[in-house]
C-alpha cells in the first residue's frame, strides 16, 4: 500500500466517526439506540439488510471457494440468500415490524417470552449471544488477513484496528451510526466491485465477451452449478439454513424488519435486498471466478482476491477496495455488536438483575452503551483467537451456520399461526435436539457435508414440527392475540 492508499482508507475511517458522532445527538433512548426509534425507510432498511449479508469473509474463505469450485459459489450462497430473502418478504418480514408495533419490542428475542416462556427465552438469548461472539470474531479475522496481504500488518494488529473502530462508532451512534454506515459502504462496495469488475475484463482482453469467454478458459467444473462437495443436496440444505437466517433468525437482520416504519415498508425492504443478491454478487465475484487464469496452483487460494488487488489495481485504488472491504465487516460486526446487545440489556440482565426494569430512558441508553462495548471486547478476543476454531471458514460456517438453525427456528415459525401448536416444550426440545446433534457430528464426523453443516438445522425443524402435530394442548390466548395482532394488513 502507497501513502495515497492509506489516505484513502483514513478518509473512510473519519467518515465512520463522523457517522456515529451525528448519530450520538440523535440518539436520545434505548429505542432510538436499538431500533431508531421504527423509523427507518424501505430504501435504507432495504440496502441495510443486504450489505449486512456481507464481511471480509466473503473476500477471504468465499473467495478461496471461487478460486477452487467456480460458480458454484453463486449458486449456494448469492442465489439461496436470495431466494431465502424474498420468501421473507412475504411471509416474515412484515410481522417483524408488527411486532414493534403491537408490542414494542427492541429486540428479537424479546417477544418468545409471550410466545413461549421465560425458560425458552433465555435459553434462546444466551445461546445466540454465545454463537455471535464466534461468528463475529471470524469476521474481524478475515479483515485482518486482507490487510495483511495488502499491507504486511500483523494480525493482530488488523483485529485490533477494525475491532476498536467499530467499537468507538457504535457504541456512541447505535443503529442510526449502524445504517447509514451500511448506505455509505454500499457506495464504496459499488466503486470498488465495478473498478475490480472492469480491470479484469480490460486483463482478459475480450471485451465485454470476456464475461462469458472466461469459463472457456477455465477447468470445465468450474462453471458447473453445482461442484464437489457444493451438491444440489447442499444448496437445499444452505437455502433452508439461509430462510431462517435472513428472515430473522441472524438478529441483526431482524432488527432491519422491526426498525420500518410498517408490515409494508419492511417488504418492501426484504424485496429490495433480494434483488440485489440476485444481481449485484454476479459482478462482485467475477474478480474471484477469474483468479485461477492470473494466479495458479495457489498454495493459500483465500488470499487470490487480496493478490488481484495488489496485482492490477493503482495507488489509491488499492485503499479504496480496502475500505470496502473494511466496510463490508464494520458493517456486520457492528450490527451484531447492536442487536446483540439488545438482547443482552433487554432480556437477559433484567432477568439476572429485576431492578433493571425499573431503570428510566437516561439509564437504559448507558447500559446499551455498555453492553455493545462488552460484546465488542469478546469478538475482538475470539478474533485474535480464531485459529483453535478452524479459521475463518470454521467459525462461520462449521460453527455459525451449524448452530445458527437450532437458535434461529422457533423464533421465526413462532411468529406463523400454523405452528401455534409448537409451544415452550416443542422450542425447548427443538434447540437442544439440533445442539445435541451438532455435539455428536462434532465428535463423530460425517463424509456428507451438506448433513455435516445442516444436520443440526434439519433435526430442530422436524423435532419443533412434529412436537405441534402431536400436541393436544389447546393454544394459549395470548398467543392466539399475538398471532392475530401479527396478521394485520401489512400496510397497518
Amino acid at each position: 500500500m502507497q501513502l495515497l492508499d492509506w489516505f484513502v482508507l483514513s478518509l473512510y475511517f473519519l467518515m465512520l466517526l463522523g457517522i456515529g458522532l451525528w448519530a450520538y445527538f440523535r440518539v436520545k433512548s434505548s429505542a432510538d439506540f436499538y431500533t431508531a426509534g421504527g423509523k427507518l425507510p424501505w430504501w435504507l432498511s432495504g440496502i441495510s439488510h443486504h450489505v449486512s449479508g456481507y464481511s471480509g469473509a466473503v473476500f477471504v474463505a468465499y473467495a478461496g471457494i471461487a478460486y477452487t469450485h467456480g460458480f458454484s459459489l453463486y449458486v449456494w450462497w448469492a442465489f439461496t440468500v436470495a431466494l431465502a430473502t424474498l420468501m421473507a418478504a412475504f411471509f416474515i418480514a412484515p410481522r417483524w415490524s408488527r411486532l414493534r408495533i403491537f408490542s414494542g419490542i427492541q429486540s428479537p428475542t424479546e417477544y418468545l417470552l409471550k410466545r413461549y416462556n421465560l425458560q425458552t427465552q433465555q435459553l434462546i438469548a444466551w445461546a445466540g449471544a454465545l454463537i455471535k461472539v464466534f461468528d463475529t470474531g471470524g469476521k474481524l479475522a478475515a479483515i485482518a488477513v486482507l490487510l495483511n496481504v495488502f499491507s504486511g500488518t500483523s494480525l493482530t494488529f488488523g483485529i485490533i484496528l477494525v475491532g476498536v473502530i467499530s467499537l468507538i462508532y457504535i457504541t456512541i451512534g447505535g443503529l442510526w451510526a449502524d445504517v447509514w454506515n451500511d448506505f455509505g459502504q454500499f457506495i464504496v462496495q459499488l466503486l470498488a466491485g465495478m473498478t475490480m469488475f472492469v480491470m479484469i475484463l480490460m486483463k482478459l482482453g475480450d471485451g465485454v465477451n470476456g464475461i462469458f469467454t472466461l469459463w472457456d478458459r477455465l477447468p470445465q467444473e468450474h462453471s458447473q452449478l453445482f461442484n464437489e462437495p457444493y451438491t444440489l443436496g447442499f444448496v437445499i440444505v444452505i437455502l433452508i439454513i439461509n430462510f431462517f437466517s435472513y428472515s430473522g433468525g441472524t438478529w441483526n437482520l431482524a432488527t432491519r424488519f422491526i426498525s420500518s416504519g410498517s408490515g409494508e415498508v419492511a417488504k418492501k425492504a426484504a424485496i429490495l435486498s433480494s434483488i440485489l443478491y440476485f444481481i449485484w454478487p454476479l459482478i462482485l465475484f467475477y474478480p474471484m471466478f477469474a483468479s485461477p487464469l492470473f494466479f495458479e496452483n495457489m498454495a493459500d487460494p483465500t488470499l487470490s482476491y487480496g493478490m488481484l488487488v495488489k496485482e492490477f489495481l493503482p495507488s489509491g485504488l488499492v485503499g479504496l477496495v480496502l475500505a470496502s472491504l473494511f466496510a463490508n465487516t464494520l458493517s456486520m460486526t457492528a450490527s451484531d455488536s447492536n442487536t446483540v446487545s439488545a438482547v443482552i440489556s433487554r432480556d437477559i440482565l433484567p432477568v439476572l438483575n429485576p431492578k433493571i426494569k425499573e431503570y428510566d430512558d437516561v439509564r437504559r441508553l448507558r447500559l446499551a452503551r455498555i453492553t455493545t462495548f462488552c460484546f465488542t471486547i469478546c469478538t475482538i478476543i475470539t478474533a485474535l483467537n480464531a485459529s483453535h476454531f478452524g479459521g475463518v471458514f470454521g467459525l462461520i460456517v462449521s460453527w455459525f451456520a451449524a448452530l445458527l438453525g437450532p437458535i434461529s427456528i422457533p423464533m421465526i415459525l413462532g411468529l406463523v399461526p400454523a405452528f401455534a401448536k409448537s409451544d415452550g416444550r416443542a422450542a425447548l426440545i427443538s434447540i437442544v435436539g439440533g445442539l445435541l446433534t451438532f455435539i455428536a457430528l462434532k465428535i463423530f464426523p460425517i463424509d456428507v457435508f451438506a448433513l455435516e453443516i445442516g444436520g443440526p438445522t434439519l433435526v430442530s425443524f422436524f423435532l419443533y414440527v412434529i412436537y405441534g402435530l402431536f400436541n393436544r394442548n389447546p393454544v394459549p390466548e395470548v398467543v392466539k392475540e399475538l398471532h392475530l395482532n401479527l396478521d394485520q394488513n401489512p400496510k397497518t
